[in-house]
């Protein structure tokens, strides 16, 4: 296969599952009650917790595929980032393999350290109703 049309099959992929993800938050906002009654209420034999766990695992699909996409495209990111942001001419910008797959994998590292903080803090701050 050729990369172009992986990138096409990948685009068409992202496009499926982010329409299905909103087909399925629409629902869970807009046909089912709010979730402390929603209780007993299905969608063709579905409840709201199982659209919910629907819902979470489209995006933790989309969220696979977009990391895919940023992959197959990281040089391009790298070049951009660096002519853009840090103000290098196009000869200044281009990174050998090793520099940019670092660059990478440093970024993947920071950003699941701030969602994961994020998710601790939210853990922590969650409030309780009284008893």
């Amino acid at each position: 296969m050729s990369r172009t049309a992986l990138n096409f099959a990948l685009d068409a992929f992202l496009l499926a599952i982010t329409v299905t993800l909103l087909f399925v938050s629409a629902v869970l906002r807009f046909v089912f009650p709010l979730p402390t009654t929603a209780s007993g209420w299905t969608l063709w034999g579905y409840g709201y917790n199982d659209w919910v766990n629907l819902q979470f695992g489209l995006l933790c699909l989309i969220a696979l595929a977009i990391l895919l996409h940023v992959m197959l495209h990281w040089s391009w990111v790298c070049s951009v980032a660096l002519t853009r942001l840090a103000g290098k001419s196009a000869k200044e910008a281009k990174l050998d393999d090793g520099t940019r797959t670092l660059y990478g994998v440093g970024l993947l590292i920071v950003v699941l350290t701030v969602v994961g903080l994020c998710v601790a803090a939210a853990a922590l701050m969650v409030e309780r109703p009284p008893a």
